[in-house]
């Protein structure tokens, strides 16, 4: 609510030497009611007239209306008070801030800027500044008074042409009796296409007087004489003349605001099109690169981007002079706390959100300002790519925070789960350990036997369970493994060399091609996935089960697997048997609850080598665990 009711002031640039002082004015009015700060220029199609003069003063207001936090802004029309008007009531402004050289009566009688203001946003506040500009007159140069007056040597033989063309068609139609209404609208339209072709408006103006003199000379009576016998005729030719007058006119303003509607819709799309790509990036290095390019389509300048380290890229447009970037400025803008600069024909700006500086934007300039439009989209480009690159950031550290959330989540899992398991085979150990040493004679062989049996189980146990925490450790720290060819029938045998002692309770088998299969993987970690399958297949199948642990070769590397003939895997636990700490419904063959890490870790292990690991049943019943390795 309080953000509705605040004050908006408008105030309206110039190349007037005393628009500075009416911004300082209006600068004050806005800090004092705390205001929204807009400047508005209204480009009208004399705007292109203005001498390098006034269009170097017309930069400087506006560099200053910026200084004092305005929003500039650029409009296009040849109405300047319908511009300002319509542009105050769709933006809420409700004070306007004007000079007193601007509300002086018109010629002809027509209304001052503020009654036509007034007329068009009533709701809206006017405040007259005094000016001098009122009582003296800033010189103009004679360039811009005569631009785009002064025809070129093209333009004058288009005129000539037109007339010429249109003076045959008159006299084919005074031939064939047509009347001399349609003569008059062939030379008003030969006016009209004069100012179409040629864009000048002495070329309309000498169009239209050429016009009524030819068509006075050659088909009025008495001809090839301009001498006219009726009075009628003299109000004939001052209606030629005036339509004439005023269709070149207008010929031209709509030339002018269609050029700046085209203007217009390229820029919107482009602006448009930067925004959708810039969402679409997810690459720092893309996102400037595509913001880079919009900007030369934008603005058919030169533009370089710098990163905060110092590295550079330079993008130039089609006709570039190939003129190189100063680096030394851009440096010294992101190592302070500016935004903007300017030095050796270059605008800087920094890529910042916030206190967070991502780089900085350079367009070359040269003898060839920016533009209020220009600036506008300049800073909106970069500001929108300092965005998107900040949402980058900040995404990336969501998900590195959310990975050492997880991982930190795995850890304290891990931790409950070593307490709470350990505890069982450490007072087992620490039990039969104090039998033996205290009734060690009062004991048979058997039961001594038995407490030895106890304790190495036990012991290999937690060997099982260290071996596996200490491989999650090092995948955990990204070390890379260590890669070296080996035959596949040497790591199986290897593998059931480790398994379990009690193994020999099992008929754990070896089926292997005897053709030799080469694979390239880090040996330590490979046996351990085949350990940790083995085992698995011996705690959670019954006594005296078969287990068969192969190797043959696929399409895509060397497919091993570990198949036993127990009661499998539920279809609904295949997919999470390889999750971490997940231990399952199945009951292990020795009572000993399971960690949980062994097929997980598997899983890593093969995902490190480049392979994949499934589970699926055996048949006609048991489970197979496969994974593929690339070939060595």
């Amino acid at each position: 609510m309080e953000q509705q009711n605040r004050e908006h002031i408008l105030v309206c640039l110039s190349a007037s030497p005393s628009n500075a002082h009416i911004i300082e004015t209006a600068a004050k009015m806005a800090k004092a009611f705390d205001a929204h700060f807009t400047a508005l220029y209204v480009s009208t199609p004399d705007a292109g007239n203005m001498s390098a003069e006034d269009k170097d003063r017309l930069q400087r207001n506006i560099a200053l209306s910026e200084h004092f936090g305005a929003t500039v802004t650029t409009v296009y029309g040849d109405d300047v008070s319908f511009q300002i008007g319509e542009f105050a009531r769709l933006s809420r402004v409700t004070k306007v801030v004007l000079g007193r050289s601007s509300i002086k009566r018109r010629p002809f009688g027509n209304k001052p800027l503020t009654d036509r203001l007034t007329a068009i946003a009533p709701d809206i506040e006017i405040h007259i500044i005094p000016d001098h500009a009122a009582e003296t007159k800033y010189p103009r140069s004679f360039k811009s008074m005569t631009h785009n007056i002064v025809p070129d040597w093209k333009s004058v033989l288009i005129t000539l042409g037109i007339i010429a063309a249109a003076t045959g068609i008159a006299t084919l139609f005074s031939y064939l009796g047509i009347s001399e209404a349609s003569i008059v609208t062939v030379y008003v339209l030969s006016v009209l296409l004069t100012a179409v072709f040629t864009q000048n408006y002495l070329c309309g103006a000498v169009s239209a007087i050429a016009s009524v003199l030819v068509y006075n000379l050659l088909f009025v009576e008495p001809r090839f004489s301009l001498r006219v016998n009726e009075a009628g005729t003299y109000v004939t030719f001052v209606v030629m003349l005036i339509a004439s007058l005023v269709t070149s006119a207008l010929a031209n303003r709509l030339q002018y605001t269609a050029k700046q509607s085209i203007q217009a819709a390229y820029r919107t799309k482009v602006l448009f099109d930067a925004d959708r790509l810039l969402q679409q990036q997810t690459d720092c290095d893309e996102l400037l690169a595509t913001m880079a390019q919009q900007l030369v389509k934008l603005m058919d300048r030169d533009v370089v981007v710098y990163s905060v380290d110092g590295q550079s890229k330079v993008f130039r447009t089609d006709n570039s002079d190939g003129k190189d970037f100063d680096p030394e400025t851009a440096m010294r803008l992101l190592q302070s706390a500016d935004r903007e600069s300017e030095a050796d024909g270059t605008v800087y700006r920094t890529m910042s959100v916030f206190d967070r500086k991502y780089g900085a934007v350079g367009v070359r300039v040269d003898d060839k300002p920016l533009e209020s439009l220009e600036k506008s989209i300049f800073q909106s480009v970069v500001g929108e790519c300092a965005l998107a690159i900040d949402n980058i950031h900040s995404r990336e550290e969501k998900e590195q925070a959310a990975l050492n959330a997880r991982q930190e989540q795995m850890r304290g899992n891990m931790l409950r789960a070593i307490s709470h398991d350990l505890r069982t085979p450490l007072t087992s150990i620490a039990g039969n350990a104090d039998c033996l040493l205290n009734t060690y004679d009062k004991l048979d062989d058997e039961t001594r036997k038995q407490l030895f049996s106890d304790i190495y189980d036990d012991a290999m146990w937690l060997y099982s369970l260290v071996e596996n925490l200490l491989s999650v450790t090092r995948l955990d720290s990204h070390v890379e493994p260590n890669f070296t060819g080996e035959l596949a029938d040497e790591l199986i045998d290897e593998a059931i060399r480790h398994v379990h002692r009690r193994s020999n309770e099992y008929a754990v088998v070896k089926d292997a091609p005897d053709k030799p299969l080469l694979v390239r993987v880090d040996t330590k970690l490979i046996l351990q996935v085949l350990v940790n399958l083995i085992d698995n297949a011996i705690k959670y199948t019954p006594k005296g089960s078969k287990i068969v642990v192969s190797a043959k070769k696929v399409d895509n590397g060397v497919e091993f697997s570990v198949a036993d003939n127990g009661k499998g895997i539920a279809d609904e636990e295949k997919e999470k048997v390889f999750e971490m700490f997940y231990t399952g419904n199945n009951a292990v063959a020795d009572s000993r609850r399971s960690l949980g890490l062994g097929l997980a870790l598997c899983k890593s292990i093969v995902a490190a080598h480049g392979g994949s690991m499934t589970v699926s049943d055996n048949q006609p019943h048991g489970a197979v665990f496969s994974f593929v390795l690339p070939q060595g």
